[in-house]
């Protein structure tokens, strides 16, 4: 059986669809088809049936499939364990992090590696952590990195490795005339009547928000919402709101805005790197992370 074809159908169980396996495996539906029908030839059994307008696995399916994710776990294994025979950096590298440790760690580290380790090459794609940790257990890239909240753990899934990168602080964002813009430091208690400008309704930064300003007896009211921090500050330069700002990726504060800090030491994101434990000896994800772990050390000071 050709491993190609196991891939392709290990895809359509994990996927659910034709079209959800050619996504993430990066090809067409036409490809992926054609591979299944192969597959079906190689084995001489049905692996697929029409369910509605879409399709389910037979028995058949199920039980390759099955097999099929064993299989592609010791072929991981197999390259992990001869690219840490090698000693070295080789090969491809898929990486996933979420908007602003692209924009405020990835330019530094995706620089370094191509000068330290110039025979690995290195994709990074843009996703938050809900598309992230998932693509990280299909096999869809190799290493993620995301964040949680001190007081809001991310969820996260069996047979994963993380790596502490760097915990990164929160400044209160306000209007320069706000009465607190002069202050030193600042308590979440302090704006109980304020406006209040947070990511989108759903996310998991605004479940963080909702849950720890209630926490404190505060109801916020929420006025905007915004994905970037970038279009949150320009809001708040507008004098229509306050909201909470990480500094990674933070980039210039734009006029009319004050950044107060948070006296709270403990409220902060952590930011960390996960990958699958079958892929742990490779050196590519060790110098990856070490060289996160680096940049993001340097923001820190």
């Amino acid at each position: 059986m050709n491993l190609d074809r196991l891939r392709t159908l290990h895809a359509v169980a994990r996927h659910g669809s034709v079209s959800g396996a050619a996504e993430g495996l990066h090809v067409t539906t036409s490809a992926v088809s054609q591979q299944l029908a192969k597959l079906e030839r190689e084995t001489g059994q049905q692996l697929l049936a029409k369910n509605g307008r879409g399709i389910r696995l037979t028995d058949a399916g199920r039980l390759l499939s099955d097999h099929a994710a064993r299989i592609l776990s010791q072929v991981e294994l197999a390259q992990a364990d001869l690219e840490a025979q090698r000693g070295h950096a080789v090969g491809e590298l898929l990486l996933g992090a979420f908007p602003t440790a692209v924009r405020g760690l990835f330019p530094d580290a995706l620089s370094r590696l191509r000068t330290e380790h110039p025979q690995l090459n290195v994709r990074l794609q843009e996703m938050e952590p809900d598309e992230s940790v998932p693509s990280v257990v299909r096999g869809d890239i190799d290493l993620a990195v995301v964040l949680d909240w001190y007081n809001k753990p991310l969820p996260m899934p069996g047979g994963l490795v993380k790596a502490a990168l760097l915990d990164d602080p929160v400044d209160v964002a306000m209007p320069a005339d706000h009465p607190l813009a002069d202050r030193h430091a600042v308590e979440p208690e302090d704006f109980v009547d304020d406006e209040w400008i947070s990511w989108p309704k759903g996310g998991f930064c605004y479940d963080w928000l909702m849950v720890t300003l209630r926490g404190k007896g505060i109801e916020p009211r929420i006025r905007h919402t915004a994905h970037e921090h970038h279009t949150q500050l320009s809001l708040i330069a507008a004098g229509l709101g306050i909201a909470v700002v990480p500094r990674l990726g933070r980039g210039p504060v734009p006029e009319g805005v004050r950044m107060v800090p948070v006296s709270q030491p403990t409220m902060r994101r952590h930011i960390y790197a996960i990958w699958r434990a079958d892929a742990d000896r490779r050196p590519s994800i060790r110098a990856a992370v070490e060289v996160l772990r680096s940049v993001g050390e340097k923001i820190i000071d």
